[in-house]
């Protein structure tokens, strides 16, 4: 028997019909991930107690673990922060959101389970999850560039550092396919794995490095519409813009001032433009924070969509 349903099954035995009273649910918005790309979950706790739960006072009451197909425990590096103390009134659900990729050692491409325990201690019981599935995958390598961190302000004999950019191609259940951005430093260690979007198969993405060493990518997402991002060194968003195809391929074009503009095409605004577009009133909800809980009545929480 697996470790992890060996597990699940000790849990289930002691914590009786608590089970039915409180449930703990792990969601996701995707189930593949790159490795290094931030792992992404959402624990919703549900109270049908009828009493109010003491929750988030210790560092241990919430833990995780991941295993992969083969039953084998991933190594964990450290616990992610959870504690925060609230309370979860009954007929109420909890939702606790967190990153996990920088907590365990996920560096093989293959298939896992994440499990989460709620600890209650007015019942000195655990409450655990349904196993979480979801894949680890490659993605194949388009383009990769060593560039130079540029320095600090002041600072002209600081000794040069380096960072590479690496583009990559993830192709996702039902067909689809999403472009990465990587970003390593001088030892082959991988600083961050960010998604760019999802991009149709016949793009031919353009990828140009400026003076200040920021990113700059055009590429295809859909029959006749273009992205274009600019990243930094830290893997940060600082411009994004959406295009059409209309009369001219938008391209980008280094201009006799050394700056990387798109030529061809005619601009769109869009509500996840970088900056925001002018009128904020169509601006879309910021998303929740890692790391933060939120709770919700329980009949709203069904009414509404899983994160």
């Amino acid at each position: 028997m697996r470790i992890i349903g060996l597990w699940i099954s000790l849990l289930i035995a002691t914590a009786g019909p608590l089970c039915a009273q409180v449930t703990v649910e792990i969601t996701q918005e995707q189930q593949q991930f790159l490795p290094g790309e931030a792992l992404e979950v959402a624990v919703r706790i549900t109270n049908r107690s009828g009493r109010p739960l003491h929750l988030g006072a210790d560092d241990d009451w919430l833990t995780f673990t991941i295993d992969s197909r083969e039953g084998l425990v991933v190594p964990k590096m450290t616990d992610p922060p959870v504690a925060g103390d609230f309370v979860l009134e009954s007929s109420k659900v909890a939702i606790k959101r967190l990153d996990l990729a920088p907590f365990f050692a996920l560096t093989q491409p293959g298939r896992y389970e994440i499990l989460a325990t709620v600890r209650i201690p007015e019942w000195k019981r655990d409450v655990p999850s349904a196993p979480k599935s979801f894949n680890l995958i490659e993605g194949s390598k388009l383009w990769e560039q060593e560039v130079g961190v540029p320095n600090p302000a002041g600072d002209a004999n600081a000794s040069p550092e380096v960072r590479k950019f690496i583009l990559q191609q993830a192709n996702y259940l039902h067909g689809q396919i999403r472009l990465y951005v990587r970003i390593m430093d001088s030892s082959g260690k991988t600083l961050k794995v960010f998604p760019v979007g999802p991009m149709v198969s016949f793009s031919r993405p353009e990828p140009q490095v400026d003076k200040f060493s920021n990113l700059h990518l055009l590429y295809q997402y859909g029959p006749h519409n273009y992205s274009y991002t600019v990243c930094d060194l830290k893997g940060d968003i600082i411009a994004r813009q959406t295009y059409q195809y209309v009369d001219s391929r938008p391209r980008l074009r280094l201009n006799d001032a050394g700056e990387i503009t798109v030529v061809g095409g005619i601009r769109h605004l869009a509500a996840n433009d970088v900056p925001a577009p002018k009128d904020e009133e169509s601006s879309p909800t910021p998303p929740p924070v890692s790391g933060s809980t939120a709770t919700t009545n329980l009949s709203e929480a069904v009414k509404s969509p899983k994160p």
